[in-house]
């Protein structure tokens, strides 16, 4: 990577910046927390760890490997070991043995990625069992066909030992892909690209009838929750694709209701389930056991919607984050789930305004962009704590809301967000072709001063970087698996699928696909400007020109990226590179900087009628030095007292 010239100077600046978690982090205990913490199932196998890898320039399997490297961290982090870039025509291999009790008949072994950046084919024993394309969204193989059979010379048939080859390509900026903020060639607002498992890798056994999904969505108005499970049988067609079976009567389920317990909480993040093997005994499903007498027992159809009323519930905020347990049951198996009851709309307040309400009462959303990277780890932060510690830190400093942007996070970031008391607006994961930053960031920026936009069809395609069909296509893929995967969590209240124009196209036909896939959450369809009128937001991003407020009379206002504002401390900075919005020199000029910002433009702004703010950013990134926090988490940039201060005054003058 070539850097500009500088002038000789005594500061000291870091490519491998470490966080407080860095040193902490072995092969032996990386990422050990259960991965799903939205359902749980007992007997889950962890395989995260270190694995051979293997940079390519052909697909064939390779007869070496030239190291180790740590999952889940990418060969571009410092944590991998690797540190090494992966380029578009290479290909990644990964390679580990893995030895587990042997499924007894009729059940299945079920194999896990959180993730793996961007397409990767999976093999067992050399043969291969599958294959996934979406960089930054779960997925899971039932691999029971390709086990190797017990032989009349083993051992010990009671296990089984296999060999897991994962290949993966990533084209990264040279195609359409969704990436997020990832660049080979990284500077300004893009960060170095990462490639392959950056995500938990692990397996599970399941009966041959099992909960695939559970999803309780609340009926926050008339006190109710309704819920709805898959389940999937493999009985028929073994070895081939699994199927869900949703007709009625098919599979009873039962759902047992009750107020989440410190011991619910605790059981999702036992580490040690990860060297359990054992399955609990089948058990009535109708049953329940003196600590659950309390609940609310139900029994409906898997793949038939149940709704069950809870006329005394109990109301989720980010103040008061309470969670309900829920346990399902099928004959042969059983998960541990939870939900929510809260509600997030656009209402009409006091003053005839427009505003975004929590559970009917107008609540203001003061929140902060989060990019989610980490300068040992780079997409995966350094360990479960770490996720943690971002999130505890903005609520002191606060804020009630996250904005996730253009990332998906480990179900666990979403999760905490649930217990902790966190709003999330989640962005889908921009792409497209190469970035107009001539349109899409300048001239944009000043039509967006003047109120002005453009339709974003056919014509406009080249401009924001959508002509190719294939990968609109693939947009609209990755769209719904991110909300099927993340609808489960109460925390987002909002999602957004276009950012600043990059990759949109149809945007109010893609919000009318989202509100269909779920009808529950808020959308902001085009944050920042190219507006097409549609979702519940009309999005206002503010970094140069004068802020307009415009209330409108059916959606509701929000400043969706505002400040940016700039402090560079070489000690804790990634590059002697600087980008950034308002360069300040030291804490105390930044925090006068952004006071006056936040009390002489923001405050005025809320009390006109915006409803949401989300100032940019949580934390530095390599070259963008805007953060609250430092890239290593290790200096807190404005002073807490004043940031918690005006987030209160925020918040007061919007609610």
């Amino acid at each position: 990577m070539k850097r500009k010239n500088h002038p000789a100077t005594d500061a000291v600046y870091s490519p491998t910046l470490t966080t407080p978690w860095t040193a902490s982090v072995t092969p032996e205990n990386v990422w050990k927390e259960y991965p799903r913490p939205a359902m749980v199932r007992d007997g889950w196998i962890n395989l995260n760890g270190l694995w051979d890898y293997a940079m390519t320039g052909v697909p064939d399997m390779p007869e070496s490997f030239d190291g180790r490297i740590l999952v889940p961290f990418s060969p571009e982090s410092p944590l991998s070991g690797v540190n090494r870039q992966l380029q578009p025509e290479e290909y990644l291999w990964y390679r580990r043995s893995v030895t587990v009790h042997r499924p007894e008949e009729g059940r299945r072994l079920l194999l896990h990625f959180g993730a793996v950046d961007q397409r990767c084919v999976i093999y067992i024993d050399e043969k291969k069992a599958g294959a996934h394309s979406g960089g930054y969204l779960p997925f899971c193989l039932d691999i029971t066909p390709f086990l190797p059979e017990a032989g009349p010379d083993r051992m010990d048939a009671s296990s089984v030992t296999f060999g897991l080859l994962v290949r993966v390509q990533d084209l990264s900026d040279t195609s359409w892909q969704s990436r997020g903020k990832q660049k080979l060639k990284r500077g300004g607002m893009f960060y170095t690209a990462q490639s392959g498992i950056w995500q938990t890798v692990w397996m599970e056994e399941v009966p041959s009838v099992y909960i695939s999904s559970v999803l309780a969505v609340p009926d926050f108005d008339h006190a109710r929750c309704r819920l709805l499970v898959q389940v999937t049988d493999t009985r028929e067609g073994i070895g081939q694709s699994r199927r869900t079976d949703t007709a009625a009567g098919k599979h009873t389920v039962t759902a047992l209701i009750r107020p989440e317990t410190e011991a619910d909480r605790l059981s999702r993040d036992d580490p040690a389930s990860a060297l359990r093997h054992e399955r609990k005994p089948e058990s009535d499903p109708s049953a329940a056991d003196s600590a659950e007498d309390a609940g609310t027992l139900l029994s409906f159809s898997a793949g038939e919607e149940a709704s069950v009323s809870l006329p005394a519930f109990h109301p989720w905020t980010p103040e008061d984050p309470f969670l309900y347990h829920l346990t399902v049951q099928t004959k042969q198996d059983r998960v541990e789930c939870y939900f929510a009851m809260r509600k997030c709309d656009v209402q009409t307040d006091g003053n005839g305004l427009r505003r975004i309400f929590l559970n009917n009462r107008p609540y203001f959303q003061a929140g902060v962009l989060d990019q989610g990277y980490w300068p040992d780890g780079l997409y995966t932060a350094p360990c479960d704590e770490a996720l943690v510690f971002d999130i505890i830190s903005m609520k002191k400093l606060g804020f009630n809301m996250l904005r996730k942007h253009v990332k998906v996070e480990p179900q666990r970031w979403y999760y905490h967000c649930d217990r902790l008391g966190m709003l999330v607006w989640q962005d889908m994961v921009c792409g497209g072709t190469s970035y107009q930053h001539w349109f899409v960031t300048y001239l944009a920026t000043l039509m967006n001063a003047f109120s002005l936009s453009i339709p974003d069809g056919k014509l406009s395609r080249p401009l924001l970087s959508r002509r190719n069909q294939e990968g609109r296509l693939d947009f609209l893929r990755e769209m719904e698996e991110t909300v099927q995967a993340l609808k489960v969590h109460p925390c987002i209240v909002c999602w957004v699928p276009f950012n600043e124009g990059w990759g949109q196209f149809d945007a109010a036909d893609v919000s009318r696909q989202l509100t269909r896939l779920d009808p529950t959450r808020l959308i902001d369809h085009a944050s920042g400007w190219f507006d097409q009128g549609a979702g519940d937001i009309a999005s206002i991003h503010y970094y140069f020109f004068s802020l307009h407020v415009r209330p409108e009379s059916v959606r509701a206002l929000a400043l969706t990226e505002f400040g940016g504002y700039s402090w560079q401390i070489p000690e804790h900075s990634f590059s002697r590179d600087l980008y950034g919005y308002g360069k300040y020199q030291d804490k105390s000029s930044l925090t006068k900087g952004y006071e006056a910002l936040l009390s002489g433009t923001i405050l005025p702004a809320v009390q006109k009628g915006v409803s949401a703010s989300i100032y940019t950013q949580l934390s530095d990134i390599e070259d963008e030095v805007n953060g609250l926090l430092t890239y290593d988490r290790k200096v807190e940039k404005i002073d807490g007292d004043t940031v918690r201060r005006l987030n209160g005054s925020l918040r007061k003058a919007g609610s």
